[in-house]
């Protein structure tokens, strides 16, 4: 049977009815996940097409997910987390949504008190144990939508829950209905998808959620979980650990809208931002990220690598402040005392930093030899270098001109009698055995002393 599809408006077969397949034996793939060997990915040729939906947004679990990797942050830390979430965000909520506990008294006063910030974006969701006590929390704290777990391969159906599918996916439909009796929007996260049965168990799961939302009239979002970084972002691999399959999949067969459906991938394989962008580009409206990555294991999507995924697509930040990502980082270094790898993209102290004499030669003529993008302007970082022992006159140069702000005709070049001075003291602290780079107060203090004064010590 044809009909017309009311996403393509084309004429296309009547989609494929799929039933659960409740089998005695779980399917652990072995073929792609041996365990004793890294997980193979093979092709089956078969493209999907691409379908980016008009609206791409970006949710955050930095409270939730991050949350759980590191030390549980203060009240006042969550709150001013929420806020520079919100600053970062803009007018039009690009970050459209964030998750917090529930579990305690803690976690309810931090909800508490970004509610009374009064902001539109991001919303305020959860995540919660799937039980009535629960729900009504939620309920009672004034929050629209919860994230409740719903784990669909057969290593946590089979392995973990001791359940078979068919007891496993009623168990997790009646948490729904719980939910819905409750007035509370769900967000299914189907977790460990990239491990589970796609036709045999996910595609029947979810047609079943979709046909409860219609009949209650209540929306469910899906999350498709990643959550062991297995997912590719390569078209024609075979299911489960195609990204691009999963979304159209999940569309196509289970007739998930766009807004509804979410990826939420982690970095095992280094692969979280490619199958995020993966994601939108195949018809998903939301990533799930985390600031900084920091997650589970490896982490999850780096928020802000999304918020430049977005720019880049669509040619805009669409009110979004990317001057706030430092902001972020900063506050993470010095009120939480986090450390960032200092060769982190846009968030490491040394991301847009350069040693080598040749790059500061290129940076001192032109910045945008070696610089990715203005990063002063997009970032409010300037790019930057470390003097060391392979800085060069050049470097040494710039270096001055970017510490002391020097622009114009009041900045230094390599000829320059201070840098030719500076360059022969810092050979010689080489030669004598030194071997890290030198801090600014060191280089602030021999300049100020071979300058006789003009430039003094900031």
């Amino acid at each position: 049977m044809f009909e017309l599809s009311n996403k393509t408006n084309l004429l296309e077969q009547d989609t494929y009815k799929f039933s659960l397949q409740d089998i005695e034996e779980p399917n652990l793939y072995r073929e792609l996940y041996s365990y004793d060997s890294v997980p193979r990915v093979a092709f089956n040729h078969r493209r999907v097409p691409i379908g980016m939906p008009k609206d791409i947004w970006i949710t955050d679990t930095s409270l939730r997910d991050g949350q759980q990797s590191v030390e549980p942050y203060s009240v006042k830390q969550i709150v001013e987390i929420y806020k520079l979430l919100s600053k970062l965000g803009g007018p039009y909520g690009i970050i459209r949504q964030t998750e917090f506990f529930v579990y305690s008294q803690k976690d309810r006063k931090a909800i508490e008190e970004c509610q009374a910030l009064g902001l539109k974006f991001p919303e305020i969701t959860t995540w919660i144990r799937a039980t009535k006590e629960d729900f009504k929390l939620v309920k009672d704290l004034g929050i629209r939508e919860t994230g409740i777990l719903v784990s669909c391969s057969d290593y946590h159906i089979f392995k973990k829950l001791k359940m078979t599918r068919k007891q496993a996916m009623d168990t997790y439909l009646a948490t729904v209905a719980e939910a819905f009796e409750a007035g509370v929007m769900p967000r299914c996260h189907l977790e460990d998808i990239t491990r589970a049965d796609f036709y045999g168990f996910v595609v029947p799961f979810v047609n079943e959620l979709m046909k409860m939302s219609r009949d209650a009239g209540i929306p469910v979002r899906i999350r498709a979980c990643d959550t062991m970084g297995y997912g590719v972002p390569y078209p024609e691999v075979v299911i489960p650990r195609s990204v691009p399959g999963i979304i159209y999949g999940l569309q196509h067969y289970s007739d998930v809208p766009s807004e509804l459906l979410e990826w939420h991938g982690h970095n095992d394989f280094y692969k979280a931002v490619a199958n995020a962008s993966t994601a939108w580009l195949y018809g998903a409206s939301a990533v799930n990220c985390s600031l900084l990555g920091i997650g589970e294991r490896t982490g999850n999507v780096p928020l802000e690598a999304m918020v430049m995924e977005y720019a880049s697509f669509r040619g805009s930040f669409d009110g979004m402040d990317p001057t706030v990502i430092t902001e972020i980082a900063d506050f993470f270094r010095n009120e939480i005392g986090y450390k960032i790898p200092v060769m982190t993209p846009f968030v490491g102290k040394n991301f847009n930093v350069t040693r080598a004499g040749i790059h500061a030669d290129g940076l001192l003529k032109d910045e945008e030899i070696y610089n990715i993008f203005n990063t002063k302007k997009i970032l409010n970082r300037p790019a930057s270098v470390l003097v060391g022992k392979a800085s060069g006159l050049a470097g040494i140069a710039y270096w001055i001109n970017n510490n002391y702000n020097l622009s114009g005709d009041s900045e230094v070049d390599k000829k320059d009698p201070l840098v030719i001075k500076l360059k022969e003291w810092i050979d010689t602290e080489y030669e004598d055995g030194r071997q890290t780079t030198l801090s600014t107060a060191e280089l602030e203090t021999k300049i100020e002393e071979l300058s006789g004064g003009k430039f003094r010590r900031l």
